[in-house]
């Protein structure tokens, strides 16, 4: 059966990329990764792709005359390579609604919050600072919204009264770890069925 191709687009370490590798190298993905591509050339996630024989590009946003270009260029270089599903793994960037309709209900990113609560950056401070007993993250089909398309797969971390930021971040961070390349993986297995809002699994 012909493998799916996976596309990763990063900003920093790549810890849920590595994730995600890690269960397509034992085969628990039905899929490869074929390019991994980031907005900061010193990313380490690019540096993990170089170690694992898997192409590694930086394209820079200064070299494009607006960001409709730089994501043009982007969905160029994941068409080019026959990507099938684009993972946004911590990629600090807000994808355009051109780049979005090229890959409807293919584009998959995870958010350290339950959505829709705390969409955005700091989501971890915000649920630490609200006071609220639970967050958690949320894999979900990116649309045109930040932080608003059908949710995949959700997990829920508990908050303790003298947590901080950096101590949720980390308990929720194993969480992605562990949702993200199931999702990934239901995808590639032909389980996912999107109906307006929501997402099934069949």
């Amino acid at each position: 059966m012909k493998k799916g191709k996976i596309g990763v687009l990063l900003s920093g370490r790549g810890s849920n990329f590595k994730a995600i590798l890690e269960k397509v190298k034992k085969g628990e993905i039905k899929a490869e990764i074929v390019v991994v591509i980031s907005d900061n050339k010193g990313a380490k996630g690019l540096e993990i792709a170089r170690e694992n024989g898997i192409e590694a590009i930086f394209v820079n946003l200064k070299e494009f005359n607006s960001r409709e270009e730089y994501d043009r260029e982007i969905v160029r270089i994941l068409k080019e390579r026959g990507v099938d599903l684009v993972i946004l793994a911590g990629y600090m960037k807000i994808i355009g609604a051109e780049f979005v309709s090229s890959f409807r209900n293919r584009i998959m990113n995870i958010h350290p919050a339950l959505l829709p609560s705390f969409p955005g950056l700091h989501a971890q401070r915000k649920a630490v600072k609200y006071g609220v007993r639970y967050s958690g993250c949320t894999v979900h089909f990116v649309d045109e919204k930040m932080d608003h398309g059908p949710i995949i797969l959700q997990a829920v971390v508990p908050v303790y009264q003298d947590d901080t930021e950096e101590t949720l971040s980390e308990r929720i961070l194993r969480e992605e770890h562990r949702i993200f390349p199931e999702a990934v993986k239901l995808f590639f297995d032909g389980r996912l069925e999107i109906r307006g809002r929501k997402v099934f699994i069949k």
